[in-house]
């Protein structure tokens, strides 16, 4: 079942990205390129409207043919466009798949992630019957780890080279998530 539920909080609230979103993500790509671009491999200097279009009428594409879930965060209480999360790298035959977010600069550091991180989860776990959520991490991307680590995500180890960005090679945390760690204790 991959029909889009309702997926919020008290404060967040996740949509399925839509073509109307490329000016949404492109302002808020602008505003965060310096911090985008050493850990997403498709940042630039160079980063263009196009790209944004380009990229929301693809997840639309993805979302139709089952084959990756990314959503625009948005706050609940204007709307306002606040960031990206996504499920993709979907493995259906071992039951797992990979689990990104990144929210724009000037909204970093109020929890936005973190509280996008578990809505996201349940999504996978309840409508893609998924087993196990991964998230790669940077060794020196702090700001991810720490929404990774707040969020409930067990570090699993350090993976060698596991990243390469912009043709510079990472090594990376792994992180994951399964059913067992959203339960309440």
């Amino acid at each position: 079942m991959t029909e889009t539920p309702t997926l919020e909080n008290d404060f967040i609230k996740l949509l399925p990205v839509k073509s109307s979103d490329a000016d949404s993500l492109f302002k808020a790509v602008t505003e965060s390129i310096n911090e985008l671009i050493p850990w997403m491999p498709w940042c630039s200097k160079e980063y263009a409207f196009k790209e944004s279009l380009s990229w929301c009428e693809l997840r639309e594409r993805f979302w139709k043919n089952r084959t990756e879930y990314d959503f625009a965060i948005r706050d609940k209480s204007d709307d306002s466009f606040l960031g990206v999360c996504g499920i993709n790298k979907i493995n259906m035959q071992e039951r797992f798949a990979n689990l990104g977010y990144w929210v724009r600069t000037g909204k970093t550091c109020q929890g936005i992630a973190t509280a996008a991180v578990p809505l996201l989860a349940g999504f996978g776990f309840e409508n893609l019957r998924l087993n196990r959520l991964e998230i790669i991490v940077a060794e020196s991307n702090s700001a991810s780890r720490r929404v990774a680590e707040k969020a409930g995500a067990v570090r699993e180890g350090l993976l060698r080279k596991r990243l390469i960005v912009h043709n510079k090679v990472f090594n990376a945390f792994m992180f994951s998530l399964v059913r067992e760690d959203l339960l309440p204790v």
